[in-house]
């Protein structure tokens, strides 16, 4: 892997990127020793920057750990796919490719197309892992997805829901989801790769390149914006959303879902 590379996240990012990376993996016990984590490379700046900070932390890890770097392909285009393997090249990453048709179905439905493709990756990936031994997939989720999703769950949702740095696979027993980005904001993912001249793939998928966009992505660019928006007045909200759901208070709550089941504040009142 180029140092250039390597060096811009211990030196330059070093406060926006390898930080947080670090305290995320010791605040939540991310990482055991004997751990062997699939790192799912979707060809997208923050699985990249995942597998990168990934395989730093190996070799310096005083509790050790394997890593798989697996990518699927659901049908990404000749391009894309180039794009793909070319970074991956770049980074020195040596990824294990399996194909899926999830583009060939999600194309099908009209409803919530990128909610059914996010349903069967995670499935496949998953799946994957599992053959190859793994115990735990990490995903390439950060802090600002993590407070546009919690912000987007109760404009839109009607909920009070969050993202949990970690969680237990409900279909895949001894299988672990982890998210080692949790802490790390966006700005500093696109910083970075623009310092390093690297370029990644978007949403990759054919609905994206025929124009036909889901709502609910669409309620993410609006979430972002409003975000931005809300910035300008007060630095301090990403902060104080991603504190809200370390912080909740539930004796204030009317109803609050525990363990699948619904709960009421008259249950103990």
């Amino acid at each position: 892997m180029d140092e250039k590379i390597i060096n811009s996240i211990l030196k330059k990012y070093r406060k926006e990127i390898w930080g947080p990376f670090i305290t995320a993996i010791k605040d939540y016990c991310l990482i055991s020793e004997g751990d062997k984590i699939a790192v799912c490379m979707s060809g997208g700046k923050d699985s990249a920057i995942l597998a990168v900070l990934l395989r730093q932390l190996q070799r310096h890890s005083d509790a050790p750990f394997e890593l798989e770097y697996i990518s699927m392909n659901p049908g990404y285009s000749e391009a894309n796919l180039a794009r793909l393997t070319e970074n991956c090249r770049l980074l020195d990453l040596p990824v294990k490719m399996f194909e899926t048709n999830i583009f060939s179905v999600t194309e099908k439905t009209e409803k919530n197309p990128c909610y059914l493709c996010a349903r069967m990756r995670r499935g496949h990936l998953y799946s994957y892992a599992k053959e190859l031994g793994c115990n735990k997939i990490a995903l390439g989720h950060h802090f600002s997805d993590v407070i546009e999703t919690t912000l987007m769950g109760m404009l839109w949702g009607s909920q009070i829901q969050g993202m949990l740095p970690k969680l237990h696979s409900t279909n895949y027993e001894g299988m672990e989801l982890i998210r080692p980005l949790y802490k790390i904001h966006e700005d500093a993912i696109i910083a970075w790769a623009k310092h390093n001249g690297l370029e990644f793939l978007a949403c990759a998928c054919r609905m994206t390149e025929n124009a036909v966009i889901d709502e609910n992505a669409s309620k993410r660019r609006e979430t972002k914006a409003l975000i931005r928006e809300l910035k300008k007045t007060n630095p301090d909200v990403e902060k104080n959303i991603f504190n809200s759901i370390h912080r909740a208070n539930v004796d204030t709550l009317v109803g609050y879902k525990l363990k699948d089941k619904q709960c009421s504040f008259l249950d103990e009142y």
